[in-house]
């Protein structure tokens, strides 16, 4: 049987912890930064993790060796 492949899309956008959790970039911090608040843009740039059921999805679907 031949290798997985990872899906790039999903390499690009997820990454690993050492723990095996799902890292990723938060979204609103490209453009119209003017209007948001100093506070939410701090923690915009912050990693976020996804939970516990979507990581489950996302290991097995498309960062198979991950």
């Amino acid at each position: 049987m031949p290798k997985m492949k990872t899906k790039r899309a999903a390499a690009k956008r997820f990454s690993l912890t050492a723990s095996g959790k799902v890292k990723y970039k938060k979204m609103n911090l490209r453009h119209i930064l003017t209007k948001k608040a100093q506070k939410r843009k701090r923690q915009l740039r912050s990693p976020g993790i996804l939970s516990p059921a979507d990581s489950a999805k996302v290991r097995k679907q498309l960062l198979p060796y991950g």
